[in-house]
């Protein structure tokens, strides 16, 4: 299940959403996952599917990577589910003993799960199609009119960016932790809660002591390299927006208005 999380991972490949600018992408990943709640009926959402493919398609990305995904999240969305249908009120359709499912709780239930999913694939085409370094620039980027009033601009980049680089080392990390344990045997498969809580300590602790080590090997790097923040600091590769991006921006915006104008209607 660990290996089958994928957000905070980049996928190299050769399209054109990877050579997009990181702030078109992070903007348009923000008005993808506003529009989700702005939608109140069924068939809006399949507007929503057909850009979500589309992207999908121009992104080179295996389908079969981005919904593997969705399986470290399969009991949330089941338990999302199992809760709208059973504690919203309307008119019941079902029931099972003293349980009822209702005609309101099975709608908001399945917006429920289909906004999760597309959250989730929404969030994973952003970090699978954008580097951790075109990432901190567009945040930068991004924050920079924030300045004015006091806002670390490029440190938030940083440290967002960082947390999101860490998110696959550490899985990583768990891997080689949980193997090691399960050679020593650890059962991490067990029915019973109780005993797979306490097969968590052996795992937890050694995986925070990892994560500490790391955070002051990788302060220390940056510290002998003189880093002090994103003052008179240059680049090597500067973001540009070109034609595509331009084109990019016209196609989120058309988007977003016919989600607006299905919700007025």
């Amino acid at each position: 299940m660990i290996k089958d999380i994928t957000i905070g991972q980049y996928y190299p490949t050769n399209s054109v959403v990877h050579k997009l600018d990181p702030r078109v992408k992070l903007i348009s990943t923000f008005i993808f996952m506003s529009s989700l709640f702005i939608i109140n009926q069924f068939y809006p959402y399949i507007l929503v599917m057909a850009f979500i493919i589309s992207t999908l398609k121009l992104s080179k990305i295996p389908v079969n990577y981005i919904l593997k995904g969705l399986k470290p999240i399969m009991f949330i969305i089941v338990f999302t589910f199992a809760i709208n249908i059973f504690m919203i009120p309307g008119n019941t359709i079902f029931e099972i003993g003293p349980l009822s499912i209702s005609d309101e709780g099975l709608k908001q239930g399945s917006f429920m799960v289909i906004r999760l999913i597309l959250l989730v694939v929404g969030t994973s085409l952003l970090t699978l199609s954008t580097s951790p370094i075109e990432l901190t620039d567009g945040i930068e980027k991004l924050l920079n009119p924030f300045k004015k009033i006091g806002v670390p601009a490029h440190e938030l980049a940083m440290m967002m960016t960082i947390a999101l680089r860490f998110i696959p080392t550490l899985l990583d990390e768990t891997d080689k932790i949980m193997k090691a344990q399960m050679g020593r045997g650890a059962d991490f498969e067990s029915k019973n809660i109780i005993s797979r809580a306490k097969n968590l300590v052996p795992l937890l602790v050694p995986l925070f002591i990892s994560a500490f080590r790391r955070a002051d090997e990788l302060a220390m790097a940056m510290e002998a390299r003189c880093y002090r923040g994103g003052d008179n600091r240059t680049r090597m590769n500067q973001i540009r927006m070109n034609k595509k991006d331009y084109i990019s921006y016209s196609i989120v915006f058309i988007y977003i208005m016919i989600i607006i104008i299905t919700r007025i209607i």
